[in-house]
């Protein structure tokens, strides 16, 4: 993500602004689990600033390195020792570092007659902005960015929720005269829209699916038991998804709209062929006809083995795509486990629910074929209305 803090130099400095970003807002976001980094840049940012008088130097005899040395010791920290106390020690270190502008102003450089030198007699000292070393600009003004990276295994959707939420919580503190973070990149905004593409095309796919089912069987039962398979395919594929920690991303989304239409194939092959048994039992004699659970089993296990060989085959084919080196292979091979594991769960489907739909929808047209001879599915010899059937 990207933010920008706006900066109207009439209302608040830009050197407050950049302060805010530095000491508040990014602590705030570092603490955010997931975030990795976040880098401002813009506005000014404050420091210790000595603009040294050489003639006054001169007089009282001050070299610039003792000036540099001075300084430079004014703010480092010195690490101390380690004190042992109850079988526990301690670090002891010194904290130099100072934010009061009065103490280096009165820092001693020396000693002259007896008399300690300060700096602020041989120098100018006061906070200024440091040397920029790039800029920030938001809309044509002079503003802070933000840039927030994340850590390779964060979810960035899930991230980019609780950094709004944040900033959220954030804004009821803004210092006055300060304007209201903005988000100017949002990575989440291109999956969200990405995903959302994909679930329509899923949904037109499964619609379209349905209606070149329904033209072909001619009859609602069947076309339903075939659409079956989508929903309850896509559902064990998340679940084993989920079962392995792989994530939901669009290449898996787009591995699932090309299987949509094959996932419906062996569901469409066993109902088929439960449909011509049922056509040919009905033909026969009243005695000879079969029980509908045997039925259904015997016309479910005709075409187990032409089903299984189909989808090993589609698998097969793409097997290689596991094969792809670098930057190709991290993208496809989602794609290509997201297609493999739903055509596999459609072979399961076919075998275990599609059955029992076929045997539990139709059964009342096969029991009615089985009082009735001439039924199927047409006019009841008896009444003349159609029969209740597939």
């Amino acid at each position: 993500m990207q933010i920008a803090i706006p900066i109207d130099t009439a209302k608040i400095s830009p050197m407050q602004v950049r302060e805010y970003a530095d000491w508040v807002l990014r602590p705030r976001l570092m603490a955010v689990p997931g975030v990795a980094q976040v880098i401002p840049i813009g506005g000014e940012v404050r420091q210790f600033q000595v603009q040294p008088n050489t003639v006054r130097m001169a007089e009282l005899g001050i070299s610039h390195e003792q000036l540099e040395g001075s300084a430079e010791r004014f703010l480092v920290q010195h690490l101390g020792r380690i004190l042992e106390l109850n079988g526990r020690e301690y670090l002891i270190r010194n904290l130099g570092r100072t934010s009061r502008l009065e103490d280096l102003k009165n820092l001693a450089l020396t000693t002259k007659n007896g008399q300690p030198i300060l700096l602020r007699q041989i120098g100018e000292v006061a906070f200024a902005p440091a040397i920029k070393r790039g800029d920030a600009g938001f809309e044509g003004k002079p503003a802070v960015i933000l840039g927030i990276q994340k850590q390779p295994t964060a979810d960035t959707i899930a991230l980019t929720r609780s950094i709004e939420s944040a900033l959220a919580d954030m804004k009821r503190s803004l210092p006055a005269g300060m304007d209201e973070p903005k988000v100017t990149f949002r990575q989440a905004s291109f999956i969200e829209s990405s995903i959302t593409t994909l679930q329509g095309k899923l949904i037109g796919a499964s619609i379209f699916v349905a209606v070149i089912l329904f033209f072909f069987l001619g009859t609602l039962r069947p076309t339903i038991i075939a659409l079956t398979a989508i929903p309850v395919s896509i559902f064990m594929t998340a679940l084993v998804f989920k079962y392995f920690g792989l994530s939901i991303n669009t290449m898996t989304l787009g591995g699932l709209a090309i299987a949509i239409g094959g996932l419906v194939d062996d569901a469409v092959v066993g109902v088929e062929n439960v449909m011509r048994r049922l056509k040919v039992d009905r033909e026969r004699h009243h005695d000879h006809r079969m029980n509908p659970h045997e039925l259904v089993a015997s016309a479910t296990m005709e075409v187990r083995s032409a089903i299984l060989y189909a989808t090993i085959i589609i698998v097969l084919v793409f097997l290689p795509l596991f094969a792809l080196p670098g930057m190709e292979g991290r993208l496809f091979v989602p794609l290509g486990i997201a297609f493999i594991v739903s055509t596999l769960a459609s072979l399961v489907v076919s075998v275990t629910v599609t059955p029992v739909l076929a045997y539990y929808l139709c059964r009342a047209c096969v029991r009615s074929t089985m009082a009735t001879p001439n039924c199927w599915p047409g006019s009841n010899v008896a009444t003349g209305a159609a029969c209740s059937g597939c």
